[in-house]
């Protein structure tokens, strides 16, 4: 038969459970385990991103002077050619025997103004018939450069080097005055026209620095300048022209191209931040900085454009001040926190 638990022992067990509670609940919890690093020197900018159209340094579409018919071309689809080459030949038959009838009767007035030219040097011509065959040498002799300028006019030439378009005609063809032969472009460089607000104008100007960027070459970003900024503004969209001159290598960007333009303005160097430091309340933003004694304090800032994952602090930190980087969440102003081991690299362990 079992003996009933007496009193006294009931009452020792009660005070050993209590006597265990209280050393629970003195025991201390350990200080948050964060990263800390210092607020680095970081060069940012005010960047804004447009879309342009580019188009060849220089462009022309060369055509026929005159209604003839090609006799030969000098050019393939897609040839470069030089300043001055022939382009076509134009039918000639015509201003040739005109020429050689212009000469003939030009070198005759010239024989003819030699000959008076020397009876009155004697005496035996008046200054009147002298006079008179002088003119009538110039005036054969006009009449040949004439001839020898209507061939020169079926002679179509490159104005400048460059690559031809697509042909679109043949030799046998008749081509009326005006018609185009092909069309010449300078891709040395490119021309890039885009488009600003009107309230963007005060952060660009003459000989600012742009990059572009094209969907056909995505690893290729082309640098150049703003060379002009159009004086008149655009009533319906209150936008600016601009247009700025790119280097081309090896003839990559064609006219016609839409690119992403990309101007930086206001280069200045500031406090950053990494994205993960910020915490935000609203429209303000606070960062826990680290005093010596290991206490966090939540410092207001203010902030202002982004590069990557750093932010810059235009307001309430200077640079090398402690900040606690990672493990803010679990935070509040006062609380004292420990940082963990270096690892491998020597950068502080991260919090978890």
């Amino acid at each position: 038969m079992r003996k009933p638990i007496t009193k006294p022992i009931i009452l020792s067990l009660m005070f050993c459970v209590a006597a265990c509670g209280g050393s629970e609940e003195k025991r201390e919890r350990p200080s948050p385990l964060v990263t800390i690093d210092a607020a680095s020197s970081h060069e940012f900018s005010d960047v804004y991103v447009a879309v342009g159209t580019a188009n060849a340094n220089e462009q022309v579409s060369v055509r026929a002077p005159v209604t003839e018919r090609i006799t030969q071309l000098g050019f393939s689809d897609g040839d470069y050619v030089q300043r001055g080459q022939m382009l076509a030949v134009l039918a000639q038959g015509q201003e040739t025997a005109s020429l050689a009838s212009a000469q003939a009767r030009a070198r005759e007035a010239e024989q003819q103004l030699t000959r008076i030219s020397e009876l009155h040097r004697r005496g035996f011509a008046t200054n009147a018939s002298l006079d008179a065959q002088t003119a009538s040498a110039s005036a054969a002799q006009a009449l040949a450069n004439e001839a020898r300028a209507s061939i020169g006019d079926r002679v179509v030439r490159a104005p400048f080097s460059g690559f031809v378009s697509l042909r679109r005609i043949s030799v046998g063809a008749v081509v009326s005055a005006g018609d185009e032969i092909a069309a010449v472009s300078d891709l040395s460089s490119i021309k890039l026209d885009f488009s600003l607000p009107e309230t963007m104008l005060a952060n660009v100007r003459v000989g600012q620095v742009i990059t572009a960027k094209a969907a056909a070459f995505p690893d290729y970003v082309a640098s150049g300048q703003i060379t002009a900024v159009d004086p008149v503004i655009n009533p319906q969209t209150r936008t600016a022209t601009l247009r700025a001159v790119l280097p081309n290598r090896n003839a990559m960007l064609k006219p016609g191209m839409l690119l992403s333009v990309t101007i930086a303005s206001k280069n200045r160097t500031a406090p950053a931040v990494p994205e993960l430091s910020l915490v935000r309340e609203g429209d303000t933003s606070f960062v826990y900085t680290v005093g010596s004694d290991l206490k966090v304090k939540r410092t207001p800032v203010k902030t202002g454009t982004r590069d990557g994952n750093l932010v810059e602090v235009v307001e309430g930190l200077k640079v090398g001040d402690k900040i606690v980087t990672e493990g803010v969440v679990k935070l509040s102003d006062g609380t004292t926190v420990r940082t963990g081991p270096a690892n491998a690299s020597g950068a502080p362990a991260k919090a978890r």
